[in-house]
């Protein structure tokens, strides 16, 4: 939806996440917090592990 009315510059083509997404959506605020922590925590590995590969 962002990405149609120009909120984002990206748009969920992968049907298999954004079924997890959707999922995650309908947690308790807490039980989200704790996916969004080791979501973050993969983001920072791959990028870190990236930068110094080069």
């Amino acid at each position: 939806m962002d990405y149609l009315i120009g909120g984002s510059t990206s748009m969920v083509l992968d049907k298999k996440l954004l079924k997890k997404i959707e999922e995650i959506e309908a947690l308790q605020e807490e039980e989200k917090e704790k996916i969004y922590y080791f979501i973050d925590r993969a983001i920072t590995y791959n990028k870190t592990k990236k930068a110094y590969s080069r």
